[in-house]
């Protein structure tokens, strides 16, 4: 049986922040925050709070196309 907090664990494990990108990629904020400037970072969803998320299925998408480019 499915509940209420595993369906948000799930929503959430679905969904990266900037910080765990970050992380994951080696590089500062200010780094991420240049790339999507200029279009290069993964896409990005912006929460009513302002906050950013990126889905792990797109920034997959996006390492794999940038691993094809390398």
């Amino acid at each position: 049986m499915t509940t209420v907090d595993d369906a948000r664990n799930t929503r959430h494990r679905d969904k990266l922040t900037i910080a765990e990108v970050c992380a994951n990629l080696g590089i500062s904020r200010r780094t991420f925050h240049e790339w999507r400037a200029k279009n290069r970072a993964p896409k990005c969803i912006t929460l009513p709070n302002g906050s950013l998320r990126i889905r792990r299925a797109e920034y997959q998408r996006w390492l794999a196309a940038h691993e094809e480019a390398a």
